[in-house]
């Protein structure tokens, strides 16, 4: 295996790691977490036990990837975005994985700075979410959308050309 890890991160045991991966200063990575090839992993990043990332995944500093996220390949996740997975926590009474609604962020797609994903959506294809975005329900297939709640605004392509504005 030809990966690089940080000297100050630490990687549980029962994880697996593609090649040509990254994983920066101050990360963790979880018991029963996969990671594919080709990703980077920037500074404090905490990917919880049993997460699945694709490949080619691109996870900006600050970020922690709950258990119940997937992460399709080529992924992009900005600076400080934020994944829940459970809608209505309590820490008198933690109901654990089996609480836990799944979210999927599928291929290509990128979630901005600051961006919050709540749980129990689909994030679509290639779908773009603005910075400080907040999405509460699935976004579709090439969508763009920006706000607290997100809307769609607009379309774009693969390569994150805006090709439709809407009028919000």
């Amino acid at each position: 295996m030809s990966y690089f890890i940080h000297e100050s991160s630490y990687v549980d045991e029962n994880v697996l790691i593609g090649d040509g991966t990254k994983i920066w200063h101050f990360c963790h990575i979880q018991s029963g977490a996969s990671i594919g090839e080709k990703c980077s992993l920037g500074q404090n990043v905490n990917i919880s036990n049993n997460v699945r990332i694709g490949n080619g995944v691109k996870i900006q500093n600050n970020v922690s990837v709950y258990e119940g996220v997937e992460l399709e390949d080529f992924v992009f996740c900005g600076p400080s975005c934020v994944f829940t997975n459970d809608l209505t926590p309590r820490a008198r009474y933690p109901k654990g994985h089996q609480g836990y609604k799944p979210t999927v962020v599928k291929e290509g797609a990128s979630i901005g700075a600051n961006a919050t994903i709540i749980c129990g959506n689909v994030i679509g294809k290639c779908a773009m979410i603005a910075a400080g975005s907040v999405v509460t329900k699935d976004v579709p297939d090439y969508a763009l959308v920006a706000g607290v709640p997100a809307k769609m605004i607009g379309r774009v392509d693969e390569y994150g050309n805006i090709t439709e504005r809407f009028e919000v």
